[in-house]
């Protein structure tokens, strides 16, 4: 090999280069490509909406992704909060005593996802509660079919938040199954509140048809 067949440098910088712009782009076209249904759907929520039709629920803006908030399982295995991700979730929060307001909330949080009828298994529904008391053993039948969770309030309370003038444990909250924190019910749920709840779960579910499935 002659010095004439030595590559010349700068070539060889231009050709990596050119390489390395061309795995960019191929990186930024997949990840379009895997995204494109979920902004799809989001958008088509979010923004293409009937003239007049209005959310009952309170749109999160900027949405907030679950934590890795270590937390307790009833049985008191730990696990991370982050863990839920996967699903939509509705979640409640309530000192463990699990007062009538807490009850009442998870009654109809149960009630919502049943409503849902064959898109249920799409829906978890979620109890954080907060505080040291005992579990009723009354509540653990009702419980059966609820992800039912021990958390710190201080820490919860640094991803949720009540509407002004409320407290945490008011509200139902949805999380998508990215693990996004993306709506808050308003407080004091009854029958025709969770009626209107519930359009708005139907909505949620529908935009996101295409690429959520049932299960993690």
């Amino acid at each position: 090999m002659t010095v004439h067949d030595m590559p010349n440098p700068q070539d060889v910088v231009h050709a990596d280069e050119a390489r390395t712009r061309m795995g960019r782009w191929k990186m930024l076209a997949l990840f379009l490509v895997c995204a494109a249904p979920v902004v799809a759907s989001y958008f088509t929520y979010y923004v293409i909406r009937p003239e007049g039709r209005r959310n009952h629920g309170d749109l999160i803006d900027p949405q907030r992704p679950l934590p890795a908030l270590e937390v307790s399982q009833l049985n008191g295995d730990k696990m991370l909060l982050s863990a839920l991700k996967g699903q939509w979730l509705l979640i409640s929060v309530a000192d463990a005593a699990c007062n009538e307001t807490c009850q009442k909330h998870l009654y109809f949080q149960r009630q919502l996802r049943e409503s849902l009828g064959k898109e249920k298994d799409r829906v978890d529904w979620v109890w954080l509660a907060t505080g040291d008391a005992a579990i009723d053993p009354k509540l653990l039948p009702a419980l059966a079919q609820a992800t039912a969770l021990r958390v710190d309030e201080s820490q919860l309370a640094q991803w949720l938040n009540p509407a002004p003038g409320h407290q945490l444990v008011e509200h139902l909250y949805v999380v998508d199954p990215m693990g996004n924190w993306m709506m808050r019910f308003p407080p004091g749920i009854d029958l025709a509140a969770a009626a209107l709840a519930k359009k708005d779960l139907d909505r949620l579910l529908r935009a996101a048809a295409f690429w959520d499935t049932p299960g993690r």
